[in-house]
């Protein structure tokens, strides 16, 4: 007799996690493989990835539930093309969800049916949920939709202020010294002509993150600058979801999930926690300790109609495993 699984994703800008779960709750098998974000590998080159990976934890098991959550799923349309890029796959057929990773970061922090989620990594977004189902969601497109921030904003802004820095236009800063011995550069002159003849990845920028961080760690003002506007973008995030969704005087949960947050920085932790306080001074801050694949996994059994008990063994097999991840 065929064994019946279910199989979930977690994907983004550095990695993809991918798990098979009995319906009894019972991990069988978890790959981790590289990025899979349409947004930089491409509607093909991502299906490929998750592809293979699927393939690799199934085995010859019949999927009964299949739930993809990736970054750069973030439109309507974006959604409805994925879903036509896994359609004819037999781990696609009988049962389908594919949303933005979002999602899988929320119930990896919490059940509750009002919460806000908001992951800071490469980059930045957020989801809000309310018991009635009113959700609310962000293009995150960049620039043109209003978003800054994540490793990859702040790595930008920290070659802007050094740029500044080095030819007078702007203050002096530590940043400098930072980008350099990170990039592995003779000067800041030699990083912006290599982007600009594309001998250098833009995408090495969003190394520079915690290079603003260390700086501010030290006093340095103008990273101290950039780390307290990354906390107002993220608190900006959190103060729309609430108005919106008219939560201001709820008690709910604030998940934060994503490289960012699990750097340690209590500027930037400080700003968020009395930013938070002052937009929905009920809610709770919930820093994310287990992956978002885990989230995804429960979010599958929930939609394949698993057991209350069947869920609880997965989510207690996923809170064990927190340290090998």
């Amino acid at each position: 007799m065929t064994t019946k699984v279910v199989v979930a994703v977690d994907g983004g800008g550095s990695k993809t996690d991918v798990v098979a779960l009995t319906l009894d709750g019972a991990v069988i098998a978890r790959k981790r493989g590289p990025k899979s974000s349409p947004h930089i590998v491409g509607l093909e080159g991502s299906v490929a990835v998750i592809e293979a990976l699927v393939n690799e934890v199934i085995g010859d098991a019949e999927v009964a539930q299949a739930n993809v959550y990736l970054s750069g799923l973030d439109l309507p349309v974006e959604i409805e093309r994925y879903r036509a890029g896994l359609a004819g796959r037999a781990w696609a057929r009988e049962g389908l969800v594919v949303d933005n990773d979002l999602f899988a970061l929320l119930r990896a922090g919490t059940e509750a049916a009002d919460a806000v989620a908001v992951i800071c990594g490469t980059g930045i977004n957020a989801v809000g949920i309310r018991a009635d189902g009113a959700t609310i969601r962000f293009p995150a497109l960049g620039e043109i939709s209003g978003d800054w921030g994540g490793g990859f904003g702040l790595g930008q802004a920290a070659l802007w202020h050094a740029a500044r820095a080095v030819d007078g236009r702007g203050p002096a800063t530590a940043l400098v010294e930072g980008v350099l011995a990170t990039l592995g550069a003779d000067s800041i002159d030699d990083v912006i002509e290599q982007l600009h003849f594309g001998e250098r990845e833009f995408g090495d920028l969003s190394t520079l993150a915690p290079v603003v961080l260390a700086a501010a760690a030290l006093g340095d003002a103008v990273a101290t600058s950039l780390v307290d506007r990354q906390a107002d973008e993220i608190v900006a995030y959190v103060r729309a979801i609430v108005t919106r969704l008219e939560l201001a005087g709820t008690a709910f949960p604030v998940v934060l999930g994503g490289g960012m947050f699990e750097r340690d920085s209590p500027r930037l932790s400080g700003g968020v926690l009395a930013g938070v306080a002052a937009v929905a001074p009920l809610a709770e801050v919930v820093h994310v300790r287990r992956p978002p694949i885990a989230g995804a996994a429960l979010l599958a059994l929930e939609h394949a109609g698993a057991s209350a008990t069947a869920i609880g063994i997965a989510d207690a097999a996923f809170a064990s495993a927190v340290a090998d991840v």
